[in-house]
């Protein structure tokens, strides 16, 4: 008898994509394996791993579990699970709109899901089990990394923050956080096993040390990992302005591995927004840190989250959104028009903005975006890169004869493919020829081609028989697993 298959499909951010990751490990665990690439809920088990953050989001979940719901009338014992932050928050609902579903669990319980099915399989009726707090740390658990040479380590779970347009904090719960030796002793067995890149989460993990009161423990945290022989590059999101101190920009600019890039969400440049969104910092403040991350580390590249027509959002307002964007330089942004989040103050306040206003400004704010993301890369040409080889990075690439990765500071960088075997995690130094607002261009030959252990562990991994698809994700990738910067929900991505 053939092992029963399953499909994950996952939406929303980073915390999510990981948490996938144990899921697929907890599946495999129980003795399921991934169904084959486009298996488009042809599997035994197909696990949606939801978001509340991203629009319509419950919609989207419906009309996916409404596609399913004749094939699995067609394909007897088939099973489907619902989890993730739209499962904690929306519970019975989902089983009264959607019967056919099996199992429902929440962000704090992801650890039952292989019991949770069992049960539904053996009593022949839905399974909703929805916890309050978190049971255990989800690092505990297996888990399936979507990538030999780049991982994620959480370091917390949870927020303390109330931002008005969020409703992470209620469905993840208070941030706790992870012991760091347990975090040190993760990294330095993903080392052991080739990973050379790693990025700390949490939902704002540079508060981590409030559950013991150590304002300096992420700073500490960093320069530890500067000390884990093996390990190239470190990068975390996303960071609270609030949170962030004068030791955290000491530890990045004085830690090698820790590398010169920073997503601090901005959301809005307008004290008054600010006010309103319920974020502890205002202008001077953020633009303070900017001017302070760039005298340390002249070359970082930062990026950000912006909100446009945040409820009350005068015209005067965006204008301070746009000085901030001209003032700071982005590297990048990840902009978002506000809408309405069921749950959260900020979807009950006066001042909601017409739709057509809050497009107009959005168009305006990517315009100067775009211009200024151009010509920050356009400073790029002629400096020499050691770019990490990336896996899927460059959909083009088969056409173009090049290869893609990542620069220190996050930048994507295509490159002409070297004469010698270059594999993903392997390093690549080239001099960058051209600059488009999104990526960087090497036309040159290679300067140099650095064979690593990461690369190593990815083609001892690929040389083993062909795996099944991977986690479907609800958002682009850039990476494996995703680099910064990206939408990383709660105080980060609030679209």
């Amino acid at each position: 008898m053939s092992a029963k298959t399953y499909e994950v499909r996952t939406y929303g951010c980073q915390m999510n994509v990981h948490d996938s990751e144990r899921l697929s490990g907890l599946l495999e665990d129980a003795g399921y394996v991934r169904a084959p690439e486009g298996a488009d809920g042809d599997a035994d088990v197909v696990v949606f791993n939801t978001c509340a953050v991203r629009e319509n989001a419950d919609n989207k979940l419906y009309g996916n579990l409404g596609r399913l719901a004749p094939m699995k009338t067609k394909r007897p014992g088939m099973q489907i699970a619902v989890g993730g932050c739209l499962a904690q928050k929306d519970r019975d609902t989902i089983v009264r709109r959607a019967p056919w579903v099996d199992v429902v669990f929440g962000t704090h319980n992801i650890g039952k899901l292989p019991v949770l099915l069992e049960r539904a399989r053996i009593q022949e009726e839905a399974q909703v089990e929805i916890a309050e707090s978190l049971e255990a740390f989800p690092s505990t658990l297996p888990t399936r990394r979507e990538s030999a040479y780049a991982a994620w380590v959480s370091i917390s779970v949870g927020c303390n923050n109330t931002c008005t347009f969020c409703i992470v904090p209620a469905l993840r719960g208070k941030e706790k956080d992870r012991r760091t030796g347990d975090i040190l002793a993760e990294i330095e067995a993903l080392v052991g096993e080739g990973v050379s890149e790693i990025t700390l989460l949490g939902q704002n993990v540079n508060a981590y040390g409030s559950d013991i009161g150590d304002r300096e423990a992420f700073s500490k945290l960093l320069r530890a990992c500067g000390k884990i022989d093996g390990l190239e590059r470190v990068r975390f999101t996303s960071p609270h302005p609030r949170d962030f101190t004068d030791d955290v920009i000491a530890a990045m600019a004085e830690t090698p591995n820790v590398m010169p890039q920073l997503h601090m969400p901005l959301q809005s440049g307008s004290d008054t927004v600010l006010k309103a969104m319920r974020r502890s910092y205002r202008q001077d403040r953020y633009l303070g840190i900017i001017e302070k991350v760039r005298a340390a580390m002249p070359d970082a590249a930062i990026s950000t989250d912006i909100i446009v027509g945040f409820p009350g959002e005068t015209e005067e307002d965006f204008e301070e959104t746009l000085h901030v964007v001209r003032e700071a330089r982005f590297a990048q942004a990840f902009t978002f028009q506000y809408s309405k989040r069921p749950g959260t103050p900020a979807a009950d306040m006066d001042g909601q903005i017409p739709k057509a206003v809050v497009q107009a400004r959005y168009e305006r704010l990517v315009a100067l975006q775009e211009e200024i993301s151009w010509e920050e890369n356009k400073l790029q040409v002629g400096r020499t890169l050691d770019v990490m080889v990336a896996e899927g990075e460059g959909r083009k690439d088969g056409a173009t004869h090049r290869l893609s990765g990542r620069s220190p500071d996050n930048r994507l960088v295509h490159f002409a493919k070297p004469e010698e075997p270059v594999r993903p995690g392997d390093v690549v130094t080239v001099d960058v020829t051209y600059a488009a607002p999104h990526h960087l261009l090497a036309e040159g030959l290679a300067k140099a081609v650095r064979r690593t252990r990461a690369g190593d562990a990815w083609e001892k991994r690929t040389a083993a028989p062909p795996q099944p698809a991977g986690v479907m994700l609800g958002l682009p990738t850039i990476g494996a697993p995703a680099p910064l910067p990206a939408p990383t929900g709660g105080c980060s991505a609030p679209a």
